[in-house]
């Protein structure tokens, strides 16, 4: 493990799934850098967060997390590392909330600041009322909140780590998803964790995101885009649609399709 290496390098990591080659993958990513990774359906994103997640293992290449490949972790030493909150929030059985959100803490057993962290964690994800609860009671916006409350208590003490996220506020109201992603991202800059999330979102993107990673058909086709108004070509490019994009008081970018005049029904 080396201080100066990157937290996190895809070095031509390439991956088969289902019939289909994905990647070459290469990237990297700094400590406390917020990546937003975007494409069409299909293209590849969960594949990528699976990949560099270590849930999946590259056929050729690598995946680097602070120097070391991921296969050179043990399971433990992961888990203390990265943090994963999948598009999914499905749980098999009735577990109590606290149990669920404290899932996030095995690998520190013994761990006594579990109780108060776990409800340190779900007051951030606005679920602070839900920890008495049982996970199968809840609505889907309050099993995402949970499964949010869940990554923080992993990473609640670690310092440059990494939080990996996939579509993690679909599920919610817009006011909901706003403050969730603010809560995001204050808990990934209070800890120096780099945020790589796979979005569609382009406004979210934008606004709140350094870098763009674009995924096309299996393979990574920009990973050093400026998450900002001047990555409208390549976005347009990537989705094949035209985008519009405006300045929102008070900072970020609403960005908005809009069809080719000659697209629109007489």
């Amino acid at each position: 493990m080396s201080p100066r290496a990157p937290l996190l390098e895809l070095r031509q990591a390439i991956v088969p799934q289902g019939g289909r080659r994905f990647g070459p993958f290469d990237a990297t990513v700094q400590s406390g850098e917020r990546i937003a990774v975007l494409g069409p359906s299909g293209a590849g994103k969960s594949t990528l967060l699976r990949l560099i997640a270590g849930e999946s293992t590259p056929a050729t290449g690598e995946v680097r997390i602070d120097g070391q490949p991921n296969d050179r972790w043990s399971l433990a030493a992961l888990a203390e590392r990265r943090a994963v909150l999948p598009q999914s929030h499905a749980v098999a059985f009735g577990l109590p909330v606290a149990l669920v959100v404290g899932l996030g803490r095995l690998a520190r057993e013994p761990d006594p600041a579990r109780p108060q962290v776990v409800r340190d964690a779900l007051r951030a994800a606005q679920a602070g009322h839900l920890h008495d609860r049982r996970f199968d009671s809840l609505s889907g916006g309050e099993q995402a909140r949970v499964q949010l409350a869940r990554v923080l208590a992993q990473l609640w003490d670690v310092n440059r780590g990494l939080l990996l996220v996939d579509e993690p506020l679909a599920a919610l109201d817009p006011a909901l998803q706003m403050e969730l992603m603010d809560t995001l991202q204050a808990h990934a800059l209070a800890r120096g964790l780099a945020l790589v999330a796979v979005l569609h979102d382009l406004s979210q993107a934008l606004s709140s995101f350094d870098r763009l990673w674009l995924v096309q058909e299996g393979r990574m086709i920009e990973s050093q885009l400026r998450a900002d108004v001047n990555a409208l070509p390549a976005l347009e490019r990537l989705y094949g649609v035209h985008l519009h994009a405006q300045p929102w008081p008070g900072g970020g970018v609403v960005v908005a399709p809009r069809r080719a005049p000659s697209s629109l029904v007489p």
